[in-house]
């Protein structure tokens, strides 16, 4: 009788076994999926000031000046300049309407031979919307906006090597509150962290030069939430990685050219698709169409397909920014922006400069030139730059003319050569 029950035991768990190894599940990616990263305050990826503009949206390792805030503030205790003051003003969609903007105010000082800080601030205007619910309703005036509000301090830490740190404010107030009466401002902070070599002056054949070269991690910070119910947005924490050359041709003449490179740390978007229940009658784990029998969704929701998942705080966010893209790495070698920018001064007097800026057709496609000049008469600094988009999509500042105006105060107080 004991036998009998054994026996009938195996049998019973074969049959247990067999059914579930012919039945499993397969997620079937959705079509069109796009894996283009998007963040929240995207603005803080504008360059706002004239110079770096001109150059192809470049700074972390260009020459010290004002706005080094935004791209490097570690730059500044090699200014040669006590202080300065500058404001600037990127017409933004310039071509459709004429009242969206960015502007920028910075101040530094250098408070010695090794230090320095900076304060800025950075406002993005999207116009004013006018709002009419019928023709018996007046016109509601809203303003969407967003701000950042910024506080930097380099340390000189060896004679050609410094290093910095930002602490930003950030608030985003896109919400109308005609539509929404519980509507209000979204708010985050973050903190850059960046370095700056600065070479002395060598002889390189008949030229002197020197080298230059600059890190910075910037919006490093937790996520961003418009409302209680709705869904936290990654800031646009950005690398950005460069090197520069000066060619000092003579003691008026100046030529600097200088390479960067940029990557979001913001994980990429991963293949999603449905999961279904499926008849595996080859029992390889894997649906086979035409051998394998498809069966109901298990869920009615969205899962990850290929790649990682995106629910992860900032921190976690930004290492698996290195290996998530679901293609592998030739992918996320696209992930990365690149541009070039030379810059020829004559006397500190008068500036030409040029730039280009790429990035992958997959990842955003954004392709432009920049050219742009500058000014400098009795401390006052006069810079200007122009785009011309060299891209399928264009550019929301194609044709437009930016501008930056720079006042410098105690010139020559630190001589660096």
């Amino acid at each position: 009788m004991k036998m009998k029950k054994y026996i009938l035991f195996l049998v019973l768990a074969f049959i247990a076994i067999n059914i579930n190894s012919q039945t499993s599940t397969e997620i079937i990616p959705t079509p069109n999926d796009s894996r283009v990263i998007t963040t929240g305050v995207p603005f803080l990826l504008i360059a706002s000031d004239a110079r770096a503009a001109s150059m192809g949206d470049m700074g972390v390792a260009t020459s010290v000046d004002t706005y080094s805030q935004f791209w490097n503030p570690s730059k500044y205790v090699f200014s040669e300049i006590k202080s300065g003051f500058g404001l600037s003003y990127t017409p933004y969609l310039s071509k459709l309407v004429n009242d969206i903007s960015l502007g920028n105010l910075t101040y530094f000082n250098r408070i010695n031979e090794r230090s320095a800080f900076a304060v800025s601030l950075r406002y993005f205007s999207l116009g004013e919307i006018e709002i009419i619910q019928d023709e018996f309703s007046q016109a509601l005036i809203e303003k969407p906006n967003e701000m950042t509000m910024d506080i930097s301090y380099s340390l000189r830490l060896a004679d050609q090597f410094s290093m910095g740190v930002a602490l930003r404010y950030l608030r985003s107030d896109l919400r109308i509150q005609a539509v929404d009466e519980t509507a209000k401002a979204a708010s985050s902070y973050a903190v850059d962290i960046s370095a700056y070599f600065q070479g002395e002056e060598q002889s390189y054949g008949d030229v002197d030069g020197r080298w230059r070269a600059g890190m910075i991690i910037q919006n490093l910070g937790p996520k961003i939430k418009y409302d209680e119910s709705g869904r936290e947005t990654f800031l646009p924490t950005n690398l950005r990685l460069g090197t520069g050359f000066d060619f000092l041709l003579d003691q008026y003449n100046k030529v600097s050219v200088t390479a960067e490179f940029a990557k979001l740390l913001v994980p990429t978007p991963p293949v999603l698709g449905y999961e279904y229940n499926f008849t595996d009658n080859n029992e390889n784990g894997v649906y086979d169409e035409g051998i394998d029998e498809l069966g109901e969704q298990t869920t009615g929701d969205l899962v990850v397909y290929n790649g990682q998942t995106t629910d992860v705080d900032f921190l976690q966010g930004v290492f698996q920014s290195f290996s998530d893209a679901p293609g592998g790495f030739s992918e996320e070698l696209k992930e990365f922006t690149w541009a070039l920018g030379a810059e020829y001064v004559y006397d500190d007097s008068f500036a030409l400069r040029a730039g280009y800026f790429n990035e992958s057709e997959d990842k955003g496609a954004r392709k432009f030139l920049a050219l742009g000049a500058g000014f400098k008469f009795s401390g006052t600094r006069v810079d200007l730059s122009y785009l011309f988009s060299a891209s399928r999509v264009p550019s929301p500042l194609e044709n437009t003319l930016r501008f930056s105006l720079t006042f410098d105060f105690g010139s020559n107080s630190y001589l660096e050569y």
